[in-house]
């Protein structure tokens, strides 16, 4: 697979989750709704925050912008969740100028560019752009799914995109008959 491809299916996750933000207010975009804290601007700003240091100090290219939630000695957990300080623009416009930072790496390696990623094991610590792309993409698409749950519980709104869906059924008819389908399987075999 091209560099091309692999930044391709990166930027495809990363609209996803930046487009679960849209029509929402401040609230719906940072309540938790799941028991371990969870919310939509959080996984934003955990992915932009993991982004720039996976495609920026890994390659000696480190993010120019201060990420304190990330500094040692930061509270724990302080990048999977938005504070009250922290706006929807701030956020989503860091994460867009990660984007820029990491795509500006991602052209001036090769995909055998040696780097290496400072939090992981010594011992497998040394990587190559190809490696840290295909995690990139795992962590983003990853994030994205608990997004689309989040986004699904808040007001019903499914897909990797707008007008994609990417499910089998396009009414709400369709997918009631569905889950109505899968809670009998339940039922049948408890």
């Amino acid at each position: 697979m091209s560099k091309s491809d692999l930044q391709m299916y990166l930027q495809r996750g990363r609209d996803s989750l930046l487009w679960k933000l849209e029509g929402l207010g401040e609230y719906d975009i940072r309540r938790p709704l799941v028991p371990t804290g969870t919310s939509l601007l959080g996984l934003v700003k955990h992915v932009a925050s993991v982004e720039a240091g996976y495609l920026g100090a890994t390659f000696g290219r480190p993010f120019p912008e201060p990420l304190p939630w990330m500094d040692e000695g930061a509270e724990h957990n302080a990048d999977m969740y938005a504070a009250a300080d922290e706006s929807r623009d701030y956020l989503t416009g860091l994460y867009r100028r990660i984007q820029a930072h990491s795509d500006a790496t991602i052209a001036a390696l090769d995909l055998d560019a040696p780097g290496r990623v400072p939090w992981w094991d010594p011992a497998n610590a040394d990587v190559t752009l190809h490696r840290v792309l295909i995690h990139m993409i795992a962590e983003t698409d990853r994030h994205c799914g608990h997004a689309d749950i989040i986004r699904e519980i808040i007001d019903g709104a499914i897909g990797w995109r707008p007008d994609a869906n990417s499910l089998a059924f396009a009414t709400p008819e369709e997918f009631q008959a569905f889950h109505d389908k899968i809670e009998r399987a339940a039922r049948a075999a408890s």
